[in-house]
C-alpha cells in the first residue's frame, strides 16, 4: 500500500504476542492506529468488530481494508488497483471481498462463486467450502469461481450493522468490550471477562454468507496464503538449480526441492528430497515438505509433556527491549540483554539469584540500593541476592550487556517489582 492514502493500520493480536508485534512495527518504521489486544482468541468476526468500533471513535465512518498477517502479494500495483475498485463498492454500502483468480485446481482454499455485475465488481452468488480435486477443477474450468482470500473492504458502520443483524450477541459483547478499552503503552486493552463470553466465529460464517450486501472484486496480483513452511518454498523466487531455497548458513549435498532455513548455526543436509529444515534459537525441525502441517501434533506433545519450549522462546521481547537466553545450566543462566535508548527496566529485586552485568556496548545507568552509577563498555557490576536494583539506558544507542545469573532458582517469576513505567506487576 506504499504511496496510497491509507491511514495508519490498526493491528489486532493476542495479548501474548504484543511485544513481538510492537517490535516488528517499529522495525518497519511505520506508525500505527493502535494495537488491540485480544485476551482470548474468538476468530475473525469479533476481531474485526473490535477494530471497526475502535476506528469509529476517531473517524465518523472509515472504510476498513481487512488483511491477514500471513499473505504474500507480489504485484503491488495490481493489488492497489483492486483495492481502488473495492473502495468504490464499499462506499456504495457493499461488504466487499477479494476473489483470487485461480491458476490451478486447489483444494486448500474455499471458493467464491461470482454473480451479476455490480459497478466495478460483481455480487457474490455463493461461498463454498474447500472442494475435492475434481470439483475444484470444475470450478476453475467454469471461469466463474475464485479463491476465497479472506481479505475484505467495507465501511465500519455497514459491517457493524450487518453483524448486529446476523450475530446480535457477538455485536453486543464486542460493543461492551470496546467500551472498557484502556491505553497501555502502544496497546489497547479490553475487559477480558466480557470478551471471553463472545461467540467464536469467522466473518465468513457470521456475516458474509448471510448478508445480502456481499460483493467481490477479482484479484490477480501474485497472491499466496503463506500458512506453512512449505508455502514459503512454493512462493520463493530464489530457488537454486536443484529447486532448493536456502536461507542462512547451509551446505547441501544431493538435496532437491527443499526449504532450508538456518537462523543461528550451520546446517548440513545430505541426500534428502522434498524436506523442510528449520533451525532457530529454540529448536530444530526436520519435516517432509508435504507433511509439515503435522507440526501441530508435535506442539501438542510439547504441551502435554509440559516442555518449556511450548511456552517460552529463547529470545523474548519486552517494552524496553529484549533478552536472549544464550546459555544455562545447574544454578546459572546467561542472557544477552538489549535496552532501547531512553528505556528503563523496573525497579526490582530477586529472592533466589544474584546477577552480574557486563556492558558490551552503550552506557548503562545502574541503581543498586541507594547508589546509582554509570557503567560503560567493558565494565561490570554485581547485584547481590535481595538487593533492590534498576537498569536504564540513558544514551542514544541501544545498550547491550551480558547478564550472568547464579542461584538456587532462576525462574522468570522470581521478581518483585517496586515501580515500573510500563504498569507491569508480574514477570510479563
Amino acid at each position: 500500500l506504499d504511496g496510497s492514502s491509507a491511514a495508519n493500520p490498526i493491528v489486532i493480536c493476542n495479548d501474548a504476542h504484543r511485544f513481538l508485534v510492537a517490535e516488528q512495527l517499529r522495525q518497519m518504521g511505520g506508525d500505527h492506529g493502535g494495537i488491540i489486544l485480544e485476551p482470548v482468541g474468538r476468530n475473525t468476526a469479533p476481531a474485526i468488530a473490535l477494530a471497526a468500533l475502535h476506528a469509529m471513535q476517531t473517524d465518523d465512518d472509515p472504510v476498513l481494508l481487512v488483511l491477514a498477517a500471513d499473505h504474500l502479494i507480489k504485484d503491488s500495483a495490481g493489488f492497489q488497483a483492486a483495492v481502488s475498485k473495492a473502495n468504490e463498492l464499499a462506499m456504495d454500502g457493499n461488504l466487499v471481498t477479494f476473489g483470487i483468480v485461480p491458476d490451478q485446481a486447489h483444494t486448500g482454499y474455499g471458493y467464491i462463486k461470482g454473480g451479476e455485475a455490480i459497478g466495478v465488481g460483481m455480487k457474490v452468488d455463493e461461498f463454498v467450502e474447500k472442494p475435492d480435486l475434481a470439483t475444484a477443477q470444475q470450478y476453475v474450468d467454469s471461469g466463474n469461481y475464485f479463491w476465497n482470500s479472506g481479505m475484505f473492504m467495507f465501511k465500519a458502520s455497514v459491517y457493524l450493522a450487518e453483524l448486529k443483524k446476523h450475530a446480535p450477541e457477538m455485536y453486543s459483547i464486542c460493543e461492551q468490550a470496546i467500551a472498557t478499552e484502556s491505553k497501555d503503552l502502544d496497546f489497547i486493552r479490553i475487559d477480558p471477562e466480557i470478551f471471553a463470553t463472545c461467540p467464536d466465529d469467522s466473518i465468513d460464517y457470521a456475516v458474509m454468507e448471510k448478508t445480502a450486501l456481499a460483493a467481490m472484486v477479482p484479484l490477480d496480483a501474485g497472491w499466496s496464503d503463506v500458512g506453512s513452511w512449505s508455502s514459503l518454498w512454493e512462493t520463493a523466487d530464489n530457488k537454486d538449480e536443484n529447486g532448493n531455497v536456502i536461507v542462512g548458513d547451509a551446505i547441501l549435498e544431493g538435496v532437491n526441492n527443499s526449504y532450508i532455513n538456518a537462523e543461528e548455526r550451520l546446517i548440513a543436509v545430505v541426500g534428502l528430497d522434498d524436506v523442510v529444515v528449520v533451525e532457530t534459537k529454540d529448536a530444530v525441525m526436520v519435516a517432509n515438505k508435504n507433511k509439515v502441517q503435522d507440526i501441530k501434533n508435535v506442539v501438542n506433545k510439547l504441551k502435554a509433556e509440559q516442555r518449556p519450549e511450548f511456552q517460552f522462546h529463547r529470545e523474548v521481547f519486552r517494552p524496553w527491549g529484549s533478552y536472549d537466553s544464550i546459555d544455562n545450566g545447574k544454578r546459572f543462566q546467561v542472557k544477552r540483554i538489549t535496552v532501547k535508548p531512553g528505556e528503563k527496566l523496573s525497579v526490582q529485586m530477586h529472592h533466589h539469584r544474584a546477577e552480574h552485568w557486563i556492558v558490551v556496548s552503550g552506557t548503562a545507568n545502574v541503581t543498586i540500593g541507594e547508589k546509582t552509577q554509570l557503567v560503560t563498555e567493558n565494565e561490570s557490576v554485581y547485584i547481590p541476592i535481595g538487593d533492590v536494583h534498576a537498569l536504564e539506558n540513558p544514551g542514544k544507542i541501544p545498550l547491550e550487556l551480558i547478564e550472568v545469573q547464579s542461584g538456587a532458582y532462576l525462574g522468570e517469576d522470581d521478581i518483585v517489582r517496586f515501580s515500573d513505567r510500563y504498569g507491569r506487576t508480574e514477570s510479563k
